[in-house]
């Protein structure tokens, strides 16, 4: 069942403190995801979390310089600060089976015609390697308009069937390969173009999905990086995403031929999305080997995770947005969101 939803798009914010506009609820509530039985400790800070607005909690994975993957690190090794201020670890500990929750963001504009395939075949094969027992993942489509292919489910099987069915769309009728830019691509045309709703997608994907999960969540965006016609600024869009506390991975996949004289500028924005809240772009052009790997690296990302806790020395209730700085020694890179907001004075959390 695909479940549109362009005609919500209207209430999207023109600045933040608009009103938000709502994907269709899940027909089934999600099951909540709970820290791993046989550690005690982690136990108690996720459930902490929902009941104490202050503990902030960091999922991040931690490279070496030749960037492979570190394991078995310890707090003693991690440090963290909040707006340049020391902080105290609560809980550390190394993440490999607390439940995943993802959401695939899908692009099918006009500029996606001839690389829609590659994605869809690679994306159902990275979902039948990566989803487990106790995960989730939704499915979403964005080009003119923003749809719900598939809500949450655990089955591989109805997502790759959501996925195969995804057509690319444009203004000019769905299926309309037509020039990037002409009508509905994500090059901008005269009046008032929308082609390729990129940040909306992510607003809807955080606030209304992604927002309501526990646990490790993460958006995987197969796309190349150009927005057009969104009514959120990208601002926005990371701001959703960093207060649903949820991963952001670029593939950018691209057919740049296909842009000709209209050029192709997707890169900056894509690689800001994905720094911001603590994930990774990757850059495969429209070469399906790279596509394959970039699932395999974001899979083995994923499964080699920490999560760090931590009560802030600053506990005003403020609303303001906190950077964060992490460290794991040296000739290490960590992978993290770059900061969170702080519980506003009206009681809304991270």
């Amino acid at each position: 069942m695909r479940f549109p939803i362009s005609s919500l798009l209207l209430l999207l914010p023109l600045a933040a403190a608009s009103a938000h506009a709502q994907l269709p609820p899940s027909p089934d509530a999600p099951p909540v995801s709970h820290a791993p039985a046989p550690a005690p400790e982690s136990d108690q800070s996720v459930a902490t979390f929902h009941v104490n607005v202050n503990l902030v909690d960091l999922f991040f994975t931690v490279k070496d310089k030749n960037g492979n993957l570190v394991p078995h690190l310890n707090k003693d090794v991690c440090s963290v600060q909040e707006d340049k201020q020391p902080q105290t670890w609560k809980n550390f500990t190394a993440e490999t089976d607390l439940p995943l929750t993802l959401g695939i963001l899908l692009d099918t504009s006009g500029s996606q015609q001839y690389v829609l395939p590659l994605e869809q075949e690679a994306g159902s094969r990275f979902l039948e390697q990566v989803l487990r027992k106790k995960d989730e993942a939704f499915l979403l489509s964005f080009d003119v308009n923003v749809d719900l292919l598939q809500d949450f489910t655990n089955s591989p099987r109805m997502l790759t069937h959501a996925m195969n069915k995804a057509e690319i769309n444009t203004a000019g009728g769905n299926g309309a390969a037509g020039i990037p830019g002409a009508g509905g691509g994500t090059i901008p045309t005269i009046g008032d173009p929308k082609g390729t709703l990129l940040y909306d997608a992510i607003y809807l994907a955080a606030r209304e999905k992604l927002n309501q999960e526990t646990g490790r969540k993460a958006m995987i965006i197969l796309t190349d990086g150009e927005d057009q016609g969104s009514r959120t600024k990208i601002g926005e869009a990371i701001a959703a995403a960093q207060k649903s506390n949820a991963i952001i991975y670029v593939i950018l996949i691209a057919d740049v031929g296909s842009y000709g004289n209209w050029g192709y500028s997707g890169y900056s924005a894509a690689k800001r999305l994905s720094e911001e809240t603590g994930g990774r772009l990757i850059n495969v052009g429209n070469n399906g080997k790279k596509l394959e790997a970039a699932f395999q690296q974001i899979q083995d990302e994923l499964r080699t995770q920490y999560i760090g806790t931590y009560t802030p020395t600053n506990s005003k209730a403020d609303g303001s947005f906190r950077r964060i700085n992490m460290t794991c020694g040296e000739g290490t890179h960590v992978q993290v969101r770059k900061g969170y907001y702080a519980p506003s004075p009206e009681g809304q959390g991270q």
